[in-house]
């Protein structure tokens, strides 16, 4: 390697791990060197999230050694595939394969097609970790289970069925909340939506329905591309590419509005849905002016971001527009390729002219903190959003901290979503209520504190 990475935000391709066991009763089986399976596993349990069905210590291994690399480790991942369908009870079985078994060139695909052909729910994928990092991982995984168990299906297209592909699971902490207010908001415009991952997903019977949707959702910059392109290839199906997590009011309503249009629904009945949400959303946010017209002299309005870039546009989006915050910088950490970096910098600049300069391609973490801390060293009105990393030189310089991406291991987060309308109310009470950590507060002793 011609350099290191300080603290990096997301596994190799083997992090595809987690993907599969997003899936309801889905199990991964790894075919990679000890410990493989138990490092990505660690990573997946930001905001100390459980081991999920089959995760954790249950995940089949075949801890491929010394040996295996001399005369190759095919015999052992056969017999690995053997006895997780014997003693685990699982809907779908996904072999993974890791460094070593990339290096000496076991074939996992051939293997779990052998499996395949005897009728067994069983799908291969060649993930080591030179192949990229998780969110490539993440896209080789469901490519391979849309090839390999949907396979080359007739589609029998159903009105107003949608698939939606948006977080990469396990890289951002909120995914299970994520994928949950997604798929509420898609529903109040009667859309009948396949959520694919996550405790809302029916399972097996989702991805076997995958060829029948009259589109595809891709709610994310770049991550997923491969995915619903490869979806239109196959099956004809058309997508639609929404960049950017709908966060507050004014993003949620412009989601369904482009949402609904390209689904062919009535506007009139849209705009009905949207008056009803935003008349909610905005009775509460104005509740909020006493507090902020209170403390407006002295409420940070300075922002960071760090995380990947769909959360990261999403969240500084809602914070300029509704809340008045200025992106002094959004450090975006998922390593997109230069493609994928030349088409996040279009939509920033769109989204946001004024500080179109303000976006860094950044996922080592101690080049992150020397750029953030030496702002922060300037002032004390600034809003931190990021991660673990992040946490300790934003409170030791007096400024607030909101954790926000990975990675999360101070906090238990189970449902916890800053998506949609709510999402974005829940934001304004997390971020807001940092300033009384550790401290009784009122107008007066806050105002004489930052003085």
């Amino acid at each position: 390697m011609s350099s290191e990475i300080s603290q990096p935000r997301y596994t190799c391709a083997l992090g595809a791990q987690a993907t599969i066991l997003a899936i309801p009763h889905a199990i991964p089986i790894i075919h990679a060197g000890p410990g493989c399976s138990a490092i990505v596993s660690g990573f997946s349990k930001l905001g100390n999230h459980g081991e999920s069905y089959a995760g954790g210590n249950q995940v089949p291994s075949t801890n491929t050694d010394e040996t295996d690399v001399v005369f190759g480790g095919e015999k052992d991942l056969r017999s690995e595939i053997e006895g997780a369908l014997k003693i685990m009870k699982g809907d779908l079985f996904v072999a993974l394969s890791g460094c070593t078994a990339g290096i000496i060139g076991d074939n996992t695909v051939e293997i779990a097609k052998e499996f395949a052909e005897q009728g067994f729910p069983v799908v291969g994928a060649e993930t080591p970790g030179f192949k990229g990092n998780a969110y490539k991982g993440h896209e080789i995984v469901v490519n391979a289970i849309i090839d390999q168990f949907v396979g080359d299906v007739k589609p029998a297209v159903q009105k107003g069925l949608v698939n939606v592909f948006a977080d990469v699971p396990s890289q951002n902490p909120f995914w299970h909340g994520d994928f949950q207010q997604l798929k509420i908001l898609l529903e109040k415009i009667g859309l009948k939506v396949n959520i694919l991952f996550g405790v809302t997903s029916r399972g097996v019977s989702e991805w076997k329905d995958i060829s029948n949707a009259e589109f595809n959702l891709l709610v994310s910059p770049w991550v997923g591309l491969e995915i619903v392109e490869h979806l239109k290839k196959k099956y004809g199906t058309p997508y639609l590419h929404y960049p950017i997590l709908p966060i507050g009011g004014s993003q949620s309503s412009r989601f369904l509005r482009e949402v609904g249009k390209f689904a062919g629904i009535s506007e009139n009945f849209i705009e009905e849905v949207i008056q009803r949400e935003e008349k909610i959303y905005y009775e509460y946010f104005v509740d909020t002016a006493d507090f902020f017209s209170s403390l407006q002299n002295n409420l940070p309005f300075e922002l960071f971001v760090t995380g990947d870039s769909l959360s990261s546009f999403g969240v500084t989006k809602y914070l300029e527009d509704e809340v008045g915050f200025i992106p002094n910088a959004v450090f975006v950490t998922d390593n997109p390729n230069q493609k994928d970096e030349r088409n996040l910098l279009k939509i920033f600049a769109a989204e946001f002219p004024d500080y179109r300069d303000n976006l860094f391609f950044e996922n080592d973490s101690e080049i992150i903190r020397q750029k953030i801390e030496s702002e922060l060293q300037k002032t004390n009105r600034a809003l931190v959003l990021g991660s673990d990393w992040e946490k300790s030189y934003t409170k030791a310089s007096g400024n607030l901290f909101q954790y926000f991406s990975a990675p999360i291991n101070q906090q238990l987060i189970i449902s916890k979503s800053y998506v949609g309308y709510d999402g974005g109310l829940r934001l304004l009470e997390d971020i807001y209520n940092t300033l009384y950590e550790g401290k009784t507060i009122t107008n007066q002793t806050y105002q004489t504190k930052l003085a």
